[in-house]
């Protein structure tokens, strides 16, 4: 008799989670975990994709003329793949930007420019008066990309010296001194790009 009381009481109903319950939780929290890290990827992606932009952006700044895809890309040192999406970014954004600036496709590559409508103010800011003598040296230097100026004597006559000291002076043609040789080689400046808007050089001539 005794033994029977003593279990009788012993014996205490316990709650106990539901295997539900369970599985809820394992389920929801690795859920949550993975939506986290998928919205982080997306906020990486486009962060990357716009630092992209801005340095395409900045290479055709700088660059001043038109670059194609294999330029842009040995610029910034990426994938032509890569160059190509941030350029692709960067010309929807000046289609819906209200800017003086605009992307510009040509033969030659993409490019930078002020907008058409601009040309009037560039003309007024930037005078230049160069006569045709000039103006074929300076085609005959921007043909050549890097010409030697004993080089350009040869092609244009002793004239060209003239026409050198001028363009210089107007910001339109850079000399740099050879390291090696008496003779200095010439190039064009961003400005000569910026203020003709040329695609086909002779039309200087």
């Amino acid at each position: 008799m005794t033994n029977e009381s003593t279990f009788d009481q012993s014996i205490e109903p316990v709650e106990v989670e539901s295997h539900e319950s369970f599985e809820r939780e394992e389920v929801l929290e690795p859920l949550s975990l993975s939506m986290d890290g998928f919205e982080q990827t997306e906020l990486a992606i486009a962060n990357n994709l716009n630092n992209l932009k801005q340095k395409v952006e900045a290479v055709l700044y700088l660059k001043g003329q038109p670059m194609n895809l294999t330029a842009i890309a040995e610029a910034l040192g990426c994938e032509i793949e890569d160059a190509e999406l941030g350029l692709i970014d960067l010309i929807t954004e000046y289609a819906h930007r209200d800017s003086a600036l605009e992307i510009v496709e040509t033969d030659t590559g993409f490019s930078l420019r002020l907008r058409s409508e601009f040309a009037d103010l560039v003309h007024k800011l930037i005078p230049v008066d160069l006569g045709r003598g000039a103006l074929r040296t300076l085609a005959a230097i921007a043909l050549k990309k890097n010409i030697v100026q004993s080089e350009l004597i040869e092609l244009r006559g002793a004239g060209a010296y003239q026409h050198v000291q001028e363009l210089v002076e107007q910001g339109f043609v850079r000399k740099k001194r050879q390291a090696e040789g008496r003779s200095s080689v010439l190039h064009v400046t961003t400005k000569f790009h910026q203020y003709f808007e040329i695609d086909d050089l002779t039309k200087l001539i």
